[in-house]
C-alpha cells in the first residue's frame, strides 16, 4: 500500500511539474508572438528586402548591431570584416554563445512575394548582381533580435553571461574563419557552450530537427591543374591533350568513394568544374577542374584527398607526362571541419524543447545530404560543446501539394526559395530562448 501511494505520489508531482512548465512556456510564447506583430515581422521584411554579400553586410551588421544595443547589450563592431559580438552580463555563470549568419546570395529572386528582394550590389570581382536572402539569413537574424530582447526581459530567471555573434560570410564558408582569426575569444572569452540554427525549407513549420554527432559534413575546396603538351587539333599525336587526360581523371576519381571509402561511411567528391581551351582546332596545353570534397570525420577526409593526389598524379603518367608535369592537387584554406553536434548538450536541449515546446516538435529525418557550414570554425579548436539544429520553414500543406504532383518546394539557394517567416522566426526565438535559460539557469 505504501508502495502504491508513493508511486501516485510521484506520479502527482510528475504531472504538476509538466503543468507548471507548460504555463511558464505559454507567456514566452505568447511574448514572442506579440513582438513578432509589433517588431520582428516588419525587421525580417527589412532584412529581407535589402541582403547583401559575404563581407559586404555594411548596412546589415549596423541595423542588427543597433537592435542589440536596444536590448540592452554590449556591442562591438567589425571583428573580422563586418561581424560583431553582443553581450550581455547577469552575474555569475557560463558563457553561453548564440550564432546568426548574415549574409545573402548573388541570386536574382523570383519568389513572386510581396517584399522580394530588389537589391543590387557590386561583388568582389566588380561585377553588379542581384542580391537575395536565398538560404534564410534573414530568419537568423531576425530571430537572433528576438532572442536578445527575450532574454533582455527575463535577466531575474538566468545566471552568466550571454554572447550572440553576428557572422559575415558563411557563403563563403569563411566568415567565422575571419572572427577567430580577429582574436575572438581572446577578446571576448571562449564559451562554454555555443549554439546556432538554421531555417530549412525541407522541414515543415513548427518543427525542430537536432540530432547526435555530425549534423552539417566537413568540406574542402580542391583544384587540379592538369599539364599538357598544347598541338594542333588536327594533329593530336604531336601533343598530350589535357582535355581528354582531365577527363580521364574525372572518372577516376568516382572510384575513390565506391572502391576505397567503406560502403556505410559518408563521402563526397564532386567535379563542379572544368576548364580548358580556346578554340574548336587547338589542343590547349592545361586544364583545371574545380571540386568539391564532403566527409563526416577527419579519417574519411585524409583518405579522400589522398585519393584524389594518387589518382591525378597516375593518371598523368599514363598520359606519358613526365614526372615534372604530373597533375598538381592544390586544397583551398577554405576547407572547413564538420559541425559535429556534442551528444550529452543536444540529448539535453531536446529534451528541454519535448517538455516545453510539445513532445512531437522534433522532426527526425535521416541526413540526405553533405551540406557543409562554418560553425565549427568557433567550436573545433578549442572544443566547444555546441548544438546546431534547424528550424521549419515550410508550411505542411505546401509538402503535401508537391507530394500530389503540385508545385515544388523550393530548395535553399533558388531564385524561387521562401520561408513563411513568422513560425519560422517565433520559433527559433522560443527554442533559442528555452535551451539558453537551461544551460544559463540560476
Amino acid at each position: 500500500m505504501k508502495n502504491t501511494l508513493l508511486r501516485l505520489s510521484l506520479m502527482t508531482i510528475v504531472s504538476t511539474a509538466f503543468v507548471n512548465v507548460a504555463q511558464a512556456a505559454a507567456p514566452l510564447r505568447e511574448a514572442i508572438a506579440g513582438d513578432y506583430d509589433a517588431h520582428l515581422g516588419e525587421l525580417f521584411v527589412h532584412f529581407h528586402e535589402n541582403p547583401e554579400l559575404s563581407f559586404l553586410e555594411h548596412e546589415t551588421a549596423a541595423r542588427l548591431a543597433k537592435e542589440l544595443r536596444d536590448a540592452g547589450f554590449a556591442v562591438t563592431e567589425n571583428i573580422g570584416g563586418t561581424g560583431l559580438v553582443a553581450l550581455l552580463e547577469n552575474g555569475p555563470g557560463p558563457l553561453v554563445m548564440m550564432r546568426a549568419d548574415m549574409d545573402g546570395l548573388p541570386v536574382e529572386e523570383k519568389s513572386g512575394l510581396p517584399y522580394a528582394s530588389k537589391a543590387k550590389q557590386i561583388d568582389p570581382d566588380g561585377n553588379e548582381v542581384f542580391v537575395m536572402h536565398a538560404c534564410g539569413h534573414d530568419v537568423h537574424i531576425t530571430s537572433l533580435v528576438g532572442t536578445a530582447r527575450q532574454m533582455a526581459a527575463r535577466r531575474d530567471s538566468w545566471s552568466g553571461t550571454l554572447m550572440l555573434i553576428g557572422q559575415p560570410a558563411e557563403e563563403r564558408i569563411s566568415g567565422a574563419r575571419h572572427m577567430m582569426e580577429d582574436q575572438l575569444w581572446e577578446r571576448f572569452g571562449t564559451p562554454d557552450m555555443a549554439m546556432a540554427f538554421h531555417v530549412a525549407s525541407t522541414i515543415p513549420t513548427g518543427k525542430l530537427a537536432a540530432a547526435e554527432g555530425a549534423q552539417y559534413s566537413g568540406g574542402d575546396t580542391v583544384e587540379i591543374v592538369v599539364h599538357g603538351v598544347g598541338a594542333h587539333g588536327a594533329s593530336p599525336h604531336a601533343g598530350i591533350d589535357p582535355i581528354v587526360l582531365g577527363s580521364q581523371i574525372v572518372l577516376a576519381l568516382q572510384t575513390v568513394v565506391s572502391r576505397n571509402l567503406p560502403p556505410r561511411d559518408a563521402g563526397v567528391i564532386t567535379v563542379g568544374a572544368f576548364h580548358s581551351g580556346t578554340k574548336n582546332n587547338i589542343i590547349s596545353d592545361k586544364a583545371v577542374l574545380k571540386l568539391t570534397v564532403r566527409n563526416d570525420d577527419p579519417a574519411t577526409r585524409e583518405l579522400l584527398l589522398d585519393g584524389i593526389k594518387r589518382v591525378a598524379e597516375n593518371m598523368g603518367r599514363v598520359a606519358g607526362l613526365p614526372e615534372d608535369k604530373l597533375p598538381e592537387v592544390f586544397v583551398s584554406d577554405e576547407s572547413v571541419p564538420v559541425t559535429y553536434n556534442d551528444a550529452d548538450l543536444t540529448r539535453r536541449l531536446r529534451g528541454v524543447w519535448e517538455a516545453q515546446i510539445d513532445s512531437d516538435v522534433m522532426w527526425d529525418a535521416k541526413r540526405k545530404g553533405m551540406g557543409s557550414e562554418d560553425f565549427p570554425y568557433f567550436t573545433t579548436d578549442p572544443y566547444i560543446p555546441s548544438t546546431y539544429f534547424a528550424v521549419g520553414g515550410t508550411p505542411p500543406e505546401a509538402f503535401e501539394i508537391e507530394a500530389a504532383g503540385g508545385e515544388p518546394v523550393p530548395s535553399h539557394h533558388s531564385p524561387l526559395f521562401k520561408i513563411d517567416p513568422q513560425p519560422a522566426v517565433t520559433l527559433g526565438v522560443e527554442a533559442t530562448v528555452l535551451g539558453l535559460m537551461e544551460l544559463m539557469a540560476k
